[in-house]
């Protein structure tokens, strides 16, 4: 019998678990057993993180850059990603527009308490990264849903946007590239969202990771936006922790005092790495950048050899959303099958929303010899289901 004093609280409750976390931590205990498991699941690149960055970070422990820090994070690093984003994209951002976060996930969850009121509404694409409606519901708003399709190559029409709005929108959420599809929005179509009315918040964490063209930031087409930025994917560097947030100036000392009240600051150390990550790692990211190329064409041609639809090819981030329709319309249970029958692991599609289920995600982020290796026991699994299910 449940004890009524340990009743949790409905926000919480409401917290939908990440299947992907959930497929990796299934996944482990297998590995446990000692069955080898390859890790398709997981948008982690296998790299380590660049020596350049491990050094800086020594650095910083050595001259005892180990204690509270400037709130907002040290200036150092506020002026290298404010220079950053000017070099890269031509925009003009003041370092006391940026809140550096431990990790982007905790900028995310700060930038909604401070945006949304209870009731007010995000527009997002389905698919759409599956913390996203967390992040929202959590903050008491409510996502609201714009399906893309792979027919259009998984990119967000402004018309279906437009479809959509109502006062009670506040934020139009853009993720390009983008996590599931690998979908880099196109510059057309980017103006045209920002020009829609409500604040966007673009998710801009993949820069760095796109294989045909170039990914372009909000801030070129509207300063009425948000930036969440950081170092996990594009330095090879998930583990520190390390993101930021640039936002509108009229923002910035609201969502300092929560940070202040909330996390007090980020650790210095770990941002010193991140001024070494901007200012002398560009090689090593454009190096981590060709591999992720090379196994996205790889992973691509792998799919289709195996029978699982790609109709359109990403061009970012590290992940190919995959149809599998004709082997399933469950693609929670046909993840796990695959998990436990062929030993990779994949993430069902509707981790992603109502309009991914059919799919899977794969992640190229692991290496090439373990790809190929994944694709060829899916193959397998696969032709043995279509054996003992014909028809």
């Amino acid at each position: 019998m449940g004890d009524a004093s340990a009743r949790i609280a409905r926000r919480a409750q409401e917290i939908e678990p990440f299947l992907a976390v959930e497929v990796g931590e299934r996944a482990q205990e297998l590995e446990r057993q000692g069955i080898d498991i390859i890790h398709l699941e997981f948008g982690e690149p296998d790299f380590e993180t660049p020596a350049v960055i491990q050094e800086a970070a020594q650095k910083a422990i050595k001259d005892g850059r180990t204690k509270y820090a400037h709130s907002l994070g040290i200036l150092p690093l506020r002026e290298a990603i404010a220079e950053h984003y000017r070099e890269r994209y031509g925009v003009e951002v003041s370092p006391d527009q940026i809140l550096v976060t431990a990790g982007t996930s905790p900028a995310m969850l700060l930038l909604f308490t401070v945006l949304l009121d209870p009731g007010d509404q995000v527009i997002l694409s389905d698919p759409h990264y599956a913390c996203y409606p967390n992040f929202i519901r959590y903050a008491e708003g409510d996502p609201v849903y714009v399906n893309v399709d792979e027919s259009d190559g998984f990119q967000y029409r402004p018309e279906a946007i437009r479809e959509r709005l109502s006062p009670r929108v506040k934020a139009i959420l853009v993720n390009s590239p983008a996590n599931p599809t690998g979908t880099v929005l196109s510059p057309d179509r980017m103006a045209r969202v920002a020009e829609l009315g409500p604040w966007i918040v673009s998710d801009e964490i993949y820069h760095g990771l796109t294989y045909v063209g170039k990914e372009h930031s909000i801030l070129e087409y509207t300063d009425h936006a948000f930036v969440l930025n950081g170092f996990s994917k594009a330095f090879a560097m998930t583990g520190w922790r390390l993101g930021y947030l640039i936002t509108p100036k009229p923002f910035i000392r609201t969502l300092q005092k929560t940070y202040q009240n909330f996390f007090i600051s980020t650790n210095e150390f770990v941002q010193w790495a991140g001024v070494a990550a901007l200012k002398e790692a560009a090689e090593d990211a454009a190096r981590f950048r060709r591999a992720f190329d090379e196994r996205r064409r790889v992973m691509i041609a792998g799919l289709r050899e195996v029978g699982l639809g790609v109709g359109w090819e990403p061009i970012g981030a590290f992940y190919e959303l995959a149809n599998a329709k004709r082997f399933t319309q469950d693609s929670y249970e046909f993840a796990f099958q695959i998990l436990e029958r062929a030993h990779v692991g994949v993430t069902p599609g509707i981790d992603f929303g109502q309009n991914a289920e059919g799919y899977l995600r794969f992640s190229y982020a692991n290496s090439l010899p373990r790809i190929q290796e994944g694709l060829e026991r899916i193959g397998r699994f696969l032709a043995r289901r279509t054996e003992s299910h014909p028809g």
